[in-house]
């Protein structure tokens, strides 16, 4: 088992040739690298957050679980956040602060990296929500797009910044940074505000339906992620799809212009940070207030 030093750190990489995307040959020491490589660009978008991964052991064909607790072998620098589940049972999930965590969870097989909304200093007030549009049976990612840029149209007029991004899969994700001063309830109930005008205004694509069969050929807009202890796919994450597409943030030129998911993959994800930089670090910084929309 090879052994690395990560910012003098020593981690024990393992099973280093298995293959985890078949179609595309990516091992597992692809994914590594890829990880090490985008790390300065998301590691801050997964500072202080909770963690929770989703692991495929054997590859994106394989066997997948869903990790909150973290393994009892984790190493003994590992950040954590413990907190108490509705069952009153101990959670204990990994926070991922460092180049050396980011690396362990990969180790891990963790493909898909789900923080939470919130940051375990405030784990109650979320700093970002989330409108999440989700394409349903008969519907796709274009679909999706038009109704983001819709979105774009509504927040622009409320003078509100909103950043978008690819899920990695068929939909997008638009955030707004906020002041980390609201609940979730408060969040959820600004997101819904939102949701629901698009769903009055394009309602045969749009729907807040919460009954699955209910929402073939629309788009779900999800603004129940906004949750605590919810997560959402993180920006440069990869998916555990054909082709490893990744989460990926686009401008709005880029969505106009008509991007599509399979555009961006840890194959070029690299050189389009070294082009582009980070196109969602505007949702650490541009902290926004929503009271008016609260009364």
């Amino acid at each position: 088992m090879p052994q690395v030093y990560v910012e003098k750190r020593k981690l024990r990489l393992t099973n280093l040739s298995k293959v985890l995307w078949p179609d595309d040959g990516i091992t597992k020491a692809d994914f590594i690298n890829y990880l090490a490589q985008v790390s300065p660009y998301i590691l801050p978008h997964l500072k202080d957050r909770p963690m929770v991964f989703t692991r495929y052991p054997d590859g994106i064909y394989g066997k997948a679980f869903y990790q909150k607790n973290i393994p009892e072998y984790e190493p003994e620098w590992l950040e954590t956040f413990e907190t108490i589940s509705d069952e009153d049972k101990i959670i204990r999930y990994a926070v991922i602060n460092d180049k050396e965590s980011l690396l362990w969870a990969a180790n891990q097989a963790s493909i898909e990296l789900h923080p939470w909304l919130s940051r375990k200093g405030a784990p109650d007030c979320p700093d970002f929500a989330v409108f999440d549009f989700d394409p349903m049976e008969n519907t796709d990612f274009e679909d999706a797009r038009e109704l983001a840029l819709a979105l774009k149209k509504l927040l622009d007029l409320q003078g509100l910044k909103g950043f978008a991004k690819t899920s990695g899969a068929t939909g997008l994700q638009v955030y707004i940074p906020l002041e980390p001063v609201y609940t979730y309830e408060d969040v959820r109930i600004f997101t819904g505000f939102f949701c629901r005008v698009l769903e009055k205004t394009f309602p045969e694509k749009a729907t807040t339906v919460r009954s699955v069969d209910k929402r073939e050929g629309k788009v779900y807009l999800d603004y129940l992620q906004n949750i605590k202890g919810k997560t959402i796919i993180a920006p440069y994450s990869p998916r555990p799809r054909k082709g490893a597409p990744v989460s990926c943030p686009v401008t709005w030129e880029e969505l106009e212009e008509g991007v599509t998911p399979d555009m961006f993959h840890i194959k070029n994800m690299s050189e389009r940070l070294r082009q582009k930089g980070d196109l969602f670090s505007g949702v650490l910084t541009q902290r926004q207030r929503i009271d008016k929309w609260l009364k």
